[in-house]
């Protein structure tokens, strides 16, 4: 029977569901799949992309780790692609391969003073709070006053975590030195800005809500923004997620604290909508002194468009939360302006022709942009797997496709590479050592301990 040596890099829920369709899909062929990651540990965005407070969205981690420990997929972790392992490596031990990198990167925000001292990309500060190993250890959290740009669920989490006490995560699996950090904080306002109204947000309401019961934190709303337009009021009665948003909103609107007067608590998380960035202010020694927007208002069909009034608060930090990018791969075709690979349903495209490269797929992210949800990653896996398993014909043809053969070449290059034992044993120390504070689990962070200990050396 025909085999399948695939390889696909990326061990994320994008990768991870990939192989698993593939190895659960009718096929008439063997599968062996070899998973790559450049980190020392699975999961990618799930483990280094979720806020350490939100243990619901982390349970996919469970259905993940079902998948890698059925043993029919081997995991070579702290190994990267174009480094350690290149494309002609994997043309010539492999049919084909995925790419199932995802988007980790910052998108650009294209206003004067962006790149001033203090002025963040909300991907950078989610890595560094989620104690990725690449990423320096201290962040600066000197500023009292905090501009967040987007309505996302990122710019929640950034927002919620800036303005939430540090104490109060300690039952999470936050990192000792984002613990410290977070502890000696200066923050005591949160400003988070939207270009739209309350109605077209897009955040989901369980982000919200979470705003609204942080401990010794005033949601802070302003009336101006909640005169409705009638695209905004249908909107509110024909999509129940909108519907259950307005209703959180408006009981915020009752609170003492609405429009900036009344509260007591120490810190203030503000929600400004209907703002459109105009400059990033700075002060003499380039440091975010101020934010600058115009004034928007609704257009009538859904969208805003400038009034001419600017506006300005000051801020001593800036972070923009307007989207991921992905990044662009040694050897692989890549789409500059949507940070994806060009593909057509997962089977990737040449720039220049729109022709097929023959055995490359892509999956995730880095096949349709940043958007969508686990739902929409497990849809996509299925279409880029029926592909492969269509395009049997057109597979590399490697010239070693023995399963021996990717061992041998890492340690041949001094690569210590982690497996899924080593995972394990890595999994287990940390919640070791979250145990007797009875914590979930305190996260490695150095990448040379994430090794260490994987390789139980």
């Amino acid at each position: 029977m025909t085999k399948l040596r695939l390889a696909i890099v990326g061990a994320g829920p994008a990768g991870i569901y990939a192989a698993d369709i593939l190895l659960k899909a009718e096929r008439k062929f063997d599968v062996s799949i070899d998973l790559f990651e450049q980190l020392p540990a699975p999961y990618g965005l799930v483990r280094y992309g979720v806020a350490p407070d939100h243990p619901r969205i982390k349970g996919i981690v469970t259905a993940l780790r079902e998948v890698l420990d059925r043993g029919d997929i081997r995991l070579f972790g702290n190994v990267r692609f174009g480094q350690d392992i290149t494309l002609e490596d994997l043309k010539h031990h492999y049919n084909a391969v995925i790419f199932a990198t995802g988007a980790i990167r910052d998108a650009g925000l294209d206003i004067p003073g962006i790149d001033a001292i203090g002025s963040y990309g909300a991907a950078d500060f989610v890595s560094w709070y989620d104690g990725h190993p690449d990423v320096p250890r201290e962040w600066p959290l000197d500023a009292a006053s905090v501009a967040v740009i987007g309505n996302g669920n990122v710019a929640l989490d950034v927002s919620r975590m800036l303005a939430k006490h540090a104490d109060d995560l300690l039952p999470t699996e936050v990192p000792d030195n984002v613990y410290a950090g977070l502890r000696s904080s200066a923050v005591t306002d949160v400003h988070v800005f939207g270009r739209r109204g309350p109605a077209q947000v897009k955040f989901t309401p369980l982000e919200l809500r979470e705003l609204g019961e942080l401990r010794d934190v005033d949601m802070v709303v302003y009336d101006e923004d909640f005169d409705y337009d009638e695209a905004s009021r249908a909107a509110i009665t024909s999509n129940k997620q909108v519907m259950v948003i307005d209703r959180v909103l408006q009981a915020w609107r009752k609170r003492p604290s609405a429009n900036n007067a009344g509260g007591e608590a120490s810190r203030r998380l503000h929600l400004h909508f209907y703002a459109k960035p105009l400059a990033v202010i700075t002060d003499d020694n380039g440091r975010v002194a101020a934010f600058r927007w115009e004034r928007t208002r609704p257009d009538g069909e859904g969208g805003v468009v400038g009034t001419g009034e600017i506006r300005e608060v000051p801020v001593q930090a800036f972070y923009r939360a307007v989207g991921y990018f992905g990044s662009p791969l040694p050897g692989i075709p890549f789409d500059k302006r949507h940070g994806i690979i060009p593909n057509r349903e997962g089977q990737a495209l040449r720039r220049d022709s729109n022709d097929r490269v023959p055995g490359v797929y892509a999956t995730g992210w880095i096949k349709r942009g940043p958007v969508g949800l686990i739902g929409h990653t497990k849809s996509d896996a299925m279409e880029t797997v029926r592909h492969i398993i269509n395009d049997q014909g057109s597979w590399w043809q490697p010239v070693d496709p023995s399963e021996d053969a990717i061992p041998r070449l890492l340690a041949e290059r001094g690569v210590r590479w982690t497996d899924l034992e080593g995972w394990h044993r890595l999994d287990g120390h940390e919640v070791g050592l979250g145990a007797p504070h009875g914590r979930a689990r305190i996260k490695v962070v150095p990448r040379p301990d994430m090794v260490d200990i994987s390789r139980g050396e």
